[in-house]
């Protein structure tokens, strides 16, 4: 998944790009992650006059903890991927021609080559969701026994009190 930049702009290559990258060691030590399959990747690189455009999608099957009551939870995930780079260069150069808003747009890079795959597994990463659910009805665990709520209902009591009258409630016992 690497790219010669100047090739690629100045012959205005189209080029495919379908792999599948091993991603497992991104997620080594993640407690939240249990497993990961390989991540498909299937990118358009298209050279233009100064930048060069990345569109298309990633797309991986995920084991990950459900946030509530803690058991596997499948998920296949496609993440749409789409960036526009150009030489720090000519980001100099450009900046005449682009303004600060749209420059922003842009991701200069140092290099005689792009290399896409910490662009591929930076999107990857930041399209995990923080609180993965196996259901939008999930009930989560008991906060005094730890019973999965989904699988068995418990005896505890679970009835609110609030701090500030906690003292009250046994006002009237005898």
């Amino acid at each position: 998944m690497q790219f010669h930049i100047q090739e690629t702009m100045s012959k205005g290559l189209k080029l495919t790009v379908d792999e599948k990258l091993d991603v497992s060691d991104l997620f080594k030590g993640r407690q939240d992650v249990y497993r990961t399959g390989p991540l498909h990747v299937s990118l358009q690189v298209t050279g233009h006059e100064g930048f060069i455009e990345v569109n298309g999608n990633l797309a991986i099957d995920l084991q990950l903890v459900c946030s509530r009551c803690l058991e596997p939870t499948q998920d296949h995930a496609v993440i749409p991927f789409s960036e526009l780079f150009k030489p720090a260069v000519a980001a100099d150069a450009a900046n005449d021609e682009y303004s600060e808003e749209e420059s922003d747009d842009f991701i200069e890079v140092n290099a005689d080559r792009l290399d896409l795959r910490p662009y591929v597994e930076e999107a990857l990463q930041l399209f995990i969701p923080l609180t993965p659910l196996c259901s939008e009805d999930c009930k989560g665990l008991c906060q005094k026994c730890g019973q999965n709520l989904n699988k068995q209902k418990c005896s505890c009591d679970t009835a609110k009190i609030d701090v500030r009258f906690a003292a009250l409630k046994d006002l009237f016992k005898e």
